[in-house]
């Protein structure tokens, strides 16, 4: 019997959302909410994570933690089907969406596992990787899911990283990629690559960062007690 988890996507859940952001207020929720404030025009920023059989479970919930604390971000889950896509560590998570149904996303996160090597061969997975691309204000990846990136023709010609006990297996799709050993993150124009798995938080706090400025992502990550490694060049798991 496996446990499914899904993001909060259901009317109620916007008074649970945030909820520990919410009850400590203060500083970090405060300053999210007021320059988010200044965005309301524009509405909420939808952020897409693409889940596939046997993902990384950190790869998406150390994001997600962070993404759905920011109050003009919705975290949904998209994957091939809607419904139950099981990780590579048992437990299920819920896509709200299929590729036929999901809307078009601001932000798009492509997790890694050890699921990215079958996908590598998946064209429907790839193809709506590069139409969602098409629309994306960034498109993100944590681990090897830069591999899933790079071999949809998206990385061509720029920076990124990977997890590095892996990296081989992104340096396959693309050489002409510039693979970054020493890196917790590598951003290049909209494209946000992480180093593996824990590393796509800090990741995540960079993307905040971006949208909200960095004491607004620092606030945030005090309140949920997270340490964020702030420097993009400093991996203390890099190899060689």
């Amino acid at each position: 019997m496996t446990t499914e988890i899904q993001p909060n996507s259901h009317p109620t859940s916007d008074t649970r959302r945030g909820w520990m952001t919410r009850l400590a207020l203060g500083a970090g929720v405060a300053a999210l909410a007021s320059t988010a404030g200044a965005q309301a025009q524009s509405g909420k920023k939808t952020v897409g994570v693409i889940l596939y059989p046997d993902f990384e479970v950190l790869d998406v919930f150390g994001p997600v933690e962070m993404w759905a604390n920011v109050p003009n971000m919705k975290v949904i889950f998209v994957a091939q089907k809607a419904g139950p896509v099981r990780s590579a560590q048992g437990v299920s998570a819920v896509a709200d969406y299929g590729f036929d149904t999901s809307p078009a996303l601001d932000i798009m996160m492509v997790p890694g596992g050890i699921g990215t090597l079958p996908e590598l061969k998946n064209e429907g997975l790839l193809q709506f990787i590069r139409e969602q691309d098409k629309r994306t204000e960034l498109t993100t990846s944590v681990c090897t899911g830069s591999a899933l990136l790079a071999k949809a023709g998206l990385l061509k010609g720029r920076r990124a990283t990977s997890n590095k006990k892996f990296l081989s297996i992104a340096q396959s799709q693309d050489s002409s990629v510039t693979w970054v050993k020493h890196a917790r993150w590598v951003e290049d124009g909209k494209y946000v690559t992480s180093s593996g798995v824990s590393a796509g938080t800090d990741m995540a706090l960079a993307v905040i960062a971006r949208f909200h400025g960095k004491d607004a992502a620092r606030r945030l990550a005090r309140t949920l007690e997270y340490q964020w490694s702030e420097d993009p060049n400093n991996d203390p798991f890099a190899i060689g």
